[in-house]
């Protein structure tokens, strides 16, 4: 096992399709314990039984744009565990109309929330759990390729994610001296609640299976597995770093079709 009683802090889970769900579940099986959150009663409901599926020590609240409810939900925790090994950061909030259109129609209190459960959130979880965190300890966030490309109607998460990678970044240098390592996983496009958002979603999955190195989408499951080796020992010199798992699509600028036999 590669995360043996490691205590796992997933945040994230939506349904069973999200990218969180297949960390957790894949950390499980390499021997972590799981807490997971909620930021809601309607979340609440689904997370509920897949808690009660992988087993978790605990599923508790966790509003992310509020310091209060962070700061309770930490206090909860440290009712189960004197410490956390590994946090998993799968959270990101845009207006459905910020993922569509022009983004020039953005308007400032998007912006804001936006920037603020998207990236911000990270930091504020960082502080929290940074007292239970000792060194050896990993911090994985979930981002995507918008952050430093242009994807049609992705809009202002684009400029989220953006802003989370250099969080990550600058954490990873705050906590080095500590041990602690900070890294995200730049997945390719895959059927989630929150993917369902982006317009034009299926056409962007379909563009991205033909066009990628090994042509065709990849899994929350191989994101999973990607938790596991940053979450793991395999991983102790990787830090600050955003990890591709898009079946190759980002080292590519251009797929040329097949050409046509010439006759003689």
């Amino acid at each position: 096992m590669l995360t043996p009683n490691k205590r796992a802090l997933i945040m994230g889970v939506a349904n069973e399709r999200s990218i969180a769900w297949a960390a957790a579940q894949r950390l499980k099986l390499q021997g972590a314990e799981i807490i997971l959150t909620y930021p809601n009663d309607a979340i609440k409901k689904r997370v509920e039984p897949l808690a009660a599926e992988l087993g978790a020590k605990a599923v508790i609240e966790c509003d992310v744009s509020s310091d209060a409810s962070i700061t309770r939900c930490f206090e909860q925790i440290k009712k189960h565990w004197d410490h956390i090994d590994i946090l998993v950061h799968s959270l990101a909030f845009a207006d459905k109309q910020d993922l569509e259109g022009a983004f020039v129609t953005t308007s400032r209190e998007s912006f804001r929330k936006a920037l603020d459960v998207s990236a911000y959130s990270l930091i504020a979880v960082t502080r929290e759990a940074l007292p239970l965190m000792k060194s050896g300890s990993s911090i994985i966030t979930m981002t995507y390729l918008g952050a430093t490309k242009v994807i049609q109607n992705y809009n202002l998460m684009g400029v989220a994610k953006a802003a989370l990678e250099a969080c990550v970044r600058y954490l990873a240098w705050d906590l080095g001296s500590k041990g602690i390592r900070v890294n995200a996983i730049s997945a390719g496009p895959v059927k989630t609640l929150a993917a369902s958002g982006v317009r034009g979603f299926r056409s962007l999955l379909d563009s991205v299976g033909q066009m990628s190195a090994l042509q065709r989408n990849i899994t929350a499951d191989e994101v999973g597995k990607s938790t596991v080796y940053l979450a793991s020992d395999l991983s102790s010199g990787v830090t600050g770093e955003i990890h591709f798992v898009d079946a190759g699509f980002n080292t590519g600028a251009l797929r040329v079709p097949d050409a046509k036999p010439q006759a003689d």
